[in-house]
């Protein structure tokens, strides 16, 4: 079991429980009631975060996997951390002003492309050993 991506994935998903707790907050602090999510830039820019965050899960989580399975467990860890960090610098860049957020986005982007390329040369060398 790769133990050190386990524990990457639980923070990641910690991550995304603190958008969602940040978004509540914005709510409040706005006014902006629920299923409302425009009306002040401050709360659209916690949103876009959470929802970002989101639309990133399911292009992280599984190539965090299958590069663990077929790289490594460090490897793959390594690779989650350095998407926790770039996510955190997305959080705290995007919420203070839209201009700020793309540091963040970058580092978590190529902390994906990473985990997928190397999941995706670890399927395709397994496939050339199976034959």
């Amino acid at each position: 079991m790769p133990h050190l991506t386990a524990l990457v994935t639980l923070f990641a998903i910690l991550v995304y429980f603190y958008t969602v707790i940040l978004v509540s907050q914005a709510r409040r602090g706005t006014g902006i009631k629920a299923p409302a999510t425009t009306g002040n830039d401050d709360f659209e820019r916690v949103f876009r975060v959470q929802m970002n965050t989101l639309e990133w899960m399911p292009i992280f989580l599984p190539a965090l996997w299958l590069a663990a399975y077929y790289v490594g467990d460090k490897w793959a860890a390594a690779g989650g951390v350095i998407w926790i960090i770039g996510r955190i610098m997305y959080i705290h860049g995007y919420t203070a002003a839209a201009d700020k957020r793309g540091p963040g986005f970058g580092v978590q982007a190529l902390a994906t492309v990473a985990l997928w390329l190397a999941a995706s040369v670890g399927v395709v060398l397994a496939l050339l050993k199976s034959y």
